[in-house]
């Protein structure tokens, strides 16, 4: 049995996720809260496996209560519940730990299905939403790339991921952003630490933050 925190300010909606959520039964809605302060409370109390995060909330936001619920129980997934597919919000719940983000225009069964994901330990990334990550991975100035791709002769693939690790992107997160296989991006991000003469993240972000800040 999985256990799910419901986190939303909107009555109505989080009885309508409870109900959706109740309908499964490999699943056990276990709470609801209502703003970020009462999530993290709830973690604390009940423990639960899978918490689906609304973003906007009063006292304190999904962002922050994400980043807080990590913190304290690491095993806990988080997937970001919202009817706001934009980017900045995109970037900083799953920068935070959320194990993917999920618009509320999500049917009932792939709702049902992304928790089961989450829990396995799957990204959960919409293709829309993972576009939106991707483009927001390439907004960056032409001076960079070019930066990069004239230091460590990268391809223009290998700049775009360069970029997503130096913006503190996971493996399994560029993958699913850029659509690649694990393995595929994994080949990429060894190639891209062999041309930066790298041995750890930390040392090419290192690497990469010398060259742009130069």
């Amino acid at each position: 049995m999985i256990k799910v925190l419901i986190v939303d300010d909107q009555a109505i909606l989080a009885d309508g996720i409870s109900s959706v959520l109740s309908s499964c039964p490999d699943l056990e809605v276990a709470g609801i809260a209502q703003d970020g302060i009462k999530a993290v409370e709830a973690v604390k109390k009940i423990s639960p496996d899978v918490v689906l995060m609304d973003i906007r909330m009063p006292n304190m936001n999904g962002v922050i209560a994400t980043q807080e619920i990590k913190r304290i129980r690491p095993e806990t997934k988080v997937l970001v519940l919202t009817t706001f597919d934009d980017s900045d919000y995109i970037l900083n719940a799953i920068n935070h730990g959320a194990s993917g983000y999920l618009l509320k225009d999500i049917s009932a069964n792939a709702l049902i299905e992304a928790v089961k994901n989450a829990y396995a330990g799957d990204t959960i990334l919409p293709a829309k939403v993972a576009k939106r990550i991707a483009d927001a991975a390439r907004m960056v100035s032409s001076d960079r790339e070019i930066k990069l791709k004239h230091r460590f002769a990268f391809s223009e693939r290998e700049v775009e991921i360069a970029l997503m690790i130096y913006e503190g992107f996971t493996n399994k997160q560029i993958a699913s952003a850029l659509k690649l296989s694990d393995g595929t991006a994994r080949n990429y991000i060894s190639s891209i630490y062999e041309k930066l003469g790298a041995s750890s993240r930390p040392d090419a972000v290192n690497l990469m933050r010398e060259t742009l800040n130069a």
